[in-house]
């Protein structure tokens, strides 16, 4: 029995633990895929609500890995556990196929979420220098044999994005103007600036889904 007056023992702070991505996430998220109809109604304005779950999907993955970076902006996960955590959701996203009847639509999400991973970790490199006007400039003005210099550079913005800097609503093309793959990550990185909005009050409850 203690004595009277003993100085009780400190408490530990309660550590928050997050659920991250899981390859259950994405497989249920196929399966919704599978049973939407993407088939564009003529007579209607509105979204077909395949095309609608197609971007709520693509939403969803992006705000996940954003997590993982709000949690290393916050000193939570070191640098080498967050780039750990990262590479893990993107061999998740990645290394799909999906059902042949999607495999083209699965392809689209990925090759548009390449520069959300590329971004990630060069803003965790801190090498995300240049003005994005001008790296916009340049980026769309690459022949499509060089789309792998374009994902550098859609990388540098999208780091400048997640470092606070305001991108990519004004200048991104709708499908009449032709838009290129830099135009698709273009897009991507506005997805990513949204995201950034809505994780303003992220990591202060305990426990929270990833």
């Amino acid at each position: 029995m203690a004595k009277k007056g003993a100085t009780k023992a400190k408490e530990e702070p309660l550590k928050l633990f997050y659920i991250f991505y899981s390859q259950e996430r994405w497989d249920n998220w196929i399966k919704t895929l599978q049973e939407a109809n993407f088939e564009v109604d003529e007579t209607g304005n509105e979204m077909p609500e395949g095309l609608s779950l197609l971007y709520k999907f693509t939403e969803d993955i992006t705000i996940s890995v954003l997590k993982i970076i709000r949690l290393y902006q916050n000193n939570r996960f070191p640098k080498d556990e967050a780039l750990g955590r990262l590479q893990h959701v993107e061999d998740i996203i990645m290394n799909q196929s999906g059902p042949e009847e999607l495999a083209d639509i699965v392809e689209s999400v990925q090759i548009s979420l390449l520069v959300l991973f590329a971004a990630c970790k060069r803003y965790i490199s801190g090498e995300f220098e240049g003005e994005i006007k001008t790296l916009i400039k340049k980026g769309r003005a690459l022949p499509e044999e060089k789309m792998e210099e374009g994902l550098e550079i859609g990388a540098i913005i999208g780091a400048q994005v997640i470092n606070g800097a305001s991108c990519c609503a004004k200048y991104i093309k709708d499908e009449s103007e032709n838009p290129t793959l830099f135009d698709e990550w273009l897009t991507e990185i506005e997805t990513m600036n949204e995201a950034i909005g809505s994780l303003k009050n992220f990591d202060e409850e305990t426990g929270e889904e990833a």
